[in-house]
């Protein structure tokens, strides 16, 4: 018998920003992958994996996933190619430490932590030490290197940083 791991994450205060980067992202790279063997998917789906005895499930707020046809409902049982999260501060601590650390263990290529408010994507990909998955980071894109911005692992895919922070003011959610 399986046990059940579900950590419920307080998304209260959530800002507007948050949702509009992930829909930036779903509709920019979206296009891009409709005639592909690969799809993009929003934070309405969710992975799980067993790590031991004990089933994680995860619900990542854009994944890019090439084996989508193994799944029940919304969860899927494999691995996604590609995880996105967008800093919240409810959830900062946990995208960076124990989800960051799943995907880790899942060997998930390519991990990006997107954080609107100060207008950066981090960029982590896997690579192997002594056999042992690991996330590297690649590159920490802002207004200043904002050419640099691409998916690694999805080489004919675009997105440019303009466009993954479209509508997001200078000072937007700031207000107490």
């Amino acid at each position: 018998m399986a046990v059940l791991d579900i950590k419920i994450t307080d998304m209260a205060g959530a800002y507007v920003e948050h949702s509009m980067v992930i829909s930036n992202f779903l509709v920019k790279v979206g296009n891009q992958l409709q005639n592909s063997m690969c799809k993009i998917f929003s934070d309405n789906v969710q992975y799980k994996w067993m790590i031991g005895d004990i089933e994680k499930t995860v619900i990542p707020d854009a994944s890019i996933n090439c084996r989508f046809r193994q799944r029940r409902g919304n969860s899927f049982f494999n691995n996604p190619r590609f995880v996105m999260e967008v800093l919240s501060p409810s959830t900062e601590k946990y995208d960076r430490g124990e989800k960051m650390e799943l995907y880790r263990q899942q060997e998930i290529d390519e991990y990006w932590i997107v954080d609107w408010r100060k207008r950066q994507v981090e960029i982590y990909v896997l690579d192997y030490e002594d056999h042992v998955p690991k996330y590297y980071l690649w590159n920490v894109i802002t207004s200043d290197n904002k050419e640099e911005l691409k998916i690694v692992h999805f080489q004919n895919v675009m997105i440019k940083f303009d466009d993954l922070f479209d509508g997001i003011d200078d000072d937007s959610g700031m207000e107490e």
